[in-house]
């Protein structure tokens, strides 16, 4: 039996996620990730291959894992901003589109960025279990408070218009991954892409700047 490296078998075992995890981060970092194997993973972690497999079944597990604590901090903050709903719409946008961006500069968020990333991004699930679904959901509320008040124009399809700036937000956070000094601009324009679609014509010559 393994020894436990921890007071408890709950803080052994989340040891043993984070080493895990951080595995796979610093494998990603070297090799494309179809040609990461199991045995890999159990050899950065510096983990029998037999212990490995009584956590993940398969290396889609460990990255979406992986992809859960990377996600986690910035799901938090922006349901922070979201769940702000005596403040403008437009305000919170504004920050939730800061805050996604400069989330793009965490090490294991870049990762799903990277030019090779396309098969390990399309190994996470669809539905809530992707854990940045929780990110959309609530900037889905933030667009529909606006929408709602009268700060943004009327919108057949929260969720599509919301899934169509998504897109622009990934460019930017692509890259600022590549540059990182790209920050500052790439929020800016963000911001002025994100309100010009969203913002009422009226509404929007109050939110016209970054």
């Amino acid at each position: 039996m393994p020894r436990i490296r921890a007071a408890t078998i709950e803080e052994h075992h989340e040891m043993v996620w984070a080493d895990l995890t951080e595995a796979v981060r610093r494998l990603l970092l070297d090799r494309d990730y179809d040609s990461i194997t199991m045995g890999h993973i159990a050899t950065e972690a510096g983990l029998a291959r037999n212990t490995l497999y009584n956590y993940a079944a398969d290396k889609r597990t460990l990255v979406l894992e992986l992809a859960r604590r990377a996600s986690r901090p910035l799901a938090e903050q922006v349901s922070a901003i979201a769940a702000r709903s005596s403040e403008p719409a437009a305000e919170r946008v504004r920050e939730i589109v800061e805050v996604i961006l400069s989330g793009s500069t965490n090490p294991a968020m870049r990762l799903m960025l990277l030019p090779n990333s396309s098969p390990m991004v399309t190994d996470l699930p669809d539905g809530r279990d992707n854990p940045f679904t929780a990110l959309v959901t609530e900037v889905e509320k933030v667009v529909a408070d606006g929408v709602a008040g009268g700060e943004f124009r009327g919108v057949d399809d929260v969720r599509l218009t919301v899934e169509l700036l998504s897109g622009a937000m990934r460019a930017g956070c692509e890259r600022i991954s590549r540059d990182p000094a790209a920050l500052a601009a790439t929020v800016q324009a963000a911001r002025q892409i994100t309100l010009a679609t969203l913002t009422s014509p009226a509404a929007g010559q109050s939110h016209r700047a970054s």
